[in-house]
């Protein structure tokens, strides 16, 4: 059964996927959460069911190249377990702006005689 466009809807939760706990949040880092699509041989990328009748992983034979799931085409921009690696984890963060500011008095010096 082939998934509709109305199937792929938003799916997103405070900009990230509710199904990966380890994902980083992309709230706040301008990053914006990318929708599922269905590539160029009809399999859902970033459904996060991983499971398309039309995958080469449900009709696997001898005669499969396993190049044939290579590519961009196999990944989704953001709903990608790549993501949940320290290194881009780490991206994502540095690109959010600072939450507040440091606390300050504007007329005290806290830092006074600390040194």
């Amino acid at each position: 059964m082939k998934k509709k466009n109305k199937d792929l809807e938003n799916p997103f939760i405070e900009e990230t996927m509710p199904h990966q706990i380890n994902s980083p949040s992309f709230k706040g880092s301008g990053i914006k959460m990318q929708p599922p699509f269905v590539n160029e041989h009809g399999v859902v990328i970033g459904d996060s069911l991983y499971n398309s009748e039309e995958s080469p992983l449900n009709n696997w034979s001898d005669e499969v190249d396993p190049s044939v799931m290579a590519g961009d085409e196999w990944v989704h921009p953001t709903n990608d377990i790549g993501w949940n690696s320290s290194e881009n984890r780490d991206l994502v963060e540095k690109a959010k702006k600072p939450q507040g500011v440091p606390f300050t008095h504007p007329d005290k010096d806290v830092s006074y005689g600390r040194d």
